[in-house]
């Protein structure tokens, strides 16, 4: 069975397909190639479910569409839904990093507390919608640190790890990483919704 997530990010569709493996090995997960909606949401779930309308209504099938983020206790949850956007909106993630990394410089460790947030739609071809959202909380390195994942994973540390031999998710591997991210976390209150489909 097909299901289009709405993005035109392969890093993205890859992600996905690697999380829904472990679940449901019976659904192939498709990138979108319609229109790109215009995303004048506020929240993460207002976005989501923006991009997973007009997915469904693009492809005819079911659709599901992630908005997440980086979420910064000390800037009140910033920069938030504006996460891809934070240094201007040419989308550049080097940028967006850098700069998150400098209006933190002068924070001591203890308030760099940090959540990544996934906030996942699913909409169905005969309308229906539903929203789920993860959360995986940490906190933010002081500078960037593996070559692996996208965004603003090479300096965001999970909680949880051995004290003295913290990553951040840059220096995960995929299937570390897929145990339990963000989108891992939202996809599995997804599960119970997608056995419907």
């Amino acid at each position: 069975m097909k299901v289009v997530l709405a993005t035109h990010n392969p890093h993205k569709v890859a992600e996905f397909q690697q999380i829904v493996a472990t679940t449901r090995p019976d659904l192939e997960v498709i990138g979108y190639d319609g229109p790109e909606p215009v995303e004048d949401g506020v929240t993460f779930a207002e976005n989501a479910l923006i991009k997973a309308r007009a997915a469904a209504r693009h492809t005819g099938l079911p659709a599901l569409a992630d908005d997440s983020g980086i979420c910064v206790d000390v800037l009140g949850g910033s920069p938030g839904v504006f996460s891809a956007y934070w240094a201007g909106q040419k989308k550049d993630a080097a940028a967006n990093l850098e700069l998150l990394l400098d209006q933190l410089h002068d924070i001591a460790d203890r308030h760099r507390t940090a959540h990544f947030t996934s906030t996942i739609a699913l909409v169905t071809a005969d309308g229906q919608e539903h929203v789920v959202v993860g959360n995986w909380p940490g906190r933010l390195a002081r500078e960037a640190s593996g070559g692996g994942g996208f965004g603003y994973d090479p300096i965001f540390i999970p909680d949880g790890q051995p004290e003295g031999r913290e990553r951040t998710v840059g220096e995960l591997s995929d299937v570390e990483k897929q145990a339990q991210s963000h989108r891992a976390r939202a996809f599995a209150e997804l599960v119970p919704l997608l056995a419907e489909l």
